[in-house]
């Protein structure tokens, strides 16, 4: 089984803060981790390679710094890094362009894994573009894959349902943070991975160049959001019917 996870480098979304006088957020000197439900992805992946055998390949579109978050993934148990340089003001288009790209060079590729969104924008695009670029179904939202040796189950979270799905291979599966739990390298996994390779392709290399976003970012700032705090210390079902007129009051019951 050769499989590819998609994983982002993102800023710690949990230390952002917001300067007060432009209510833009400060991201100089945040660090930066991969994307949890990423990890969950590769965590998947392992459990795949440990049934049906085969090799895991994590692909980053980022920057050079991302080399150092793709060896923890390696610490993990993938195989190999593939990293793709990303283009100013690359959107998800671009992004889940330069990924199809790279899964194409690296060929005969049976499974592509991400988690179903990053902790940073959330929009949850990058699997489901992958999938139409290549032409190959998709299984989104997954909380419990199913792996066999000529197709793949997925139990999938489809909001006001539970779904189970089947595909043959290749496939496209996106996962929710409830799928597993990553699990932590050994110190001697760590070590390990320094002598896992790590390729640097260009744009060149995978036959993408001058490709423009479909969405152009114009500002991003910070919501301002303020409490009422209001507190209500009396008996418990006073208390309760208060909230509810409170509530009723501002609009907020139907």
């Amino acid at each position: 089984m050769n499989i590819v996870v998609c994983a982002k480098q993102v800023v710690d979304v949990g230390e952002i803060k917001i300067n007060p006088s432009t209510n833009k957020p400060i991201l100089d000197g945040i660090p930066k981790k991969i994307s949890d439900i990423d990890k969950n992805a590769v965590e998947e992946a392992i459990k795949i390679k440990e049934k049906l055998g085969g090799k895991i390949t994590i692909m980053t579109v980022g920057p050079p710094d991302a080399k150092e978050k793709i060896k923890e993934l390696l610490a993990m148990g993938a195989d190999e890094g593939v990293l793709i340089p990303r283009p100013a003001n690359a959107d998800y288009h671009v992004v889940s362009k330069l990924l199809s790209k790279g899964i194409e060079k690296l060929g005969g590729v049976d499974l592509v894994m991400c988690g179903e969104a990053s902790i940073d924008m959330f929009s949850g695009q990058v699997g489901p573009r992958i999938a139409g670029f290549m032409k190959w179904p998709q299984l989104t939202y997954a909380f419990k894959v199913e792996p066999e040796a000529d197709k793949v189950k997925a139990r999938r979270n489809m909001g006001d349902r539970m779904v189970e799905t089947e595909s043959s291979y290749p496939a496209v599966i996106t996962v929710t943070k409830e799928i597993n739990e990553p699990r932590l390298p050994s110190l001697m996994q760590i070590l390990g991975s320094a002598s896992k390779p790590i390729h640097d392709w260009s744009l060149g290399d995978i036959g993408m160049e001058g490709e423009g976003p479909k969405v152009v970012e114009k500002d991003l700032k910070g919501i301002k959001m303020e409490r009422k705090n209001v507190i209500f210390k009396d008996d418990l079902d006073e208390a309760v019917a208060q909230l509810a007129e409170r509530l009723s009051k501002d609009g907020l019951l139907g």
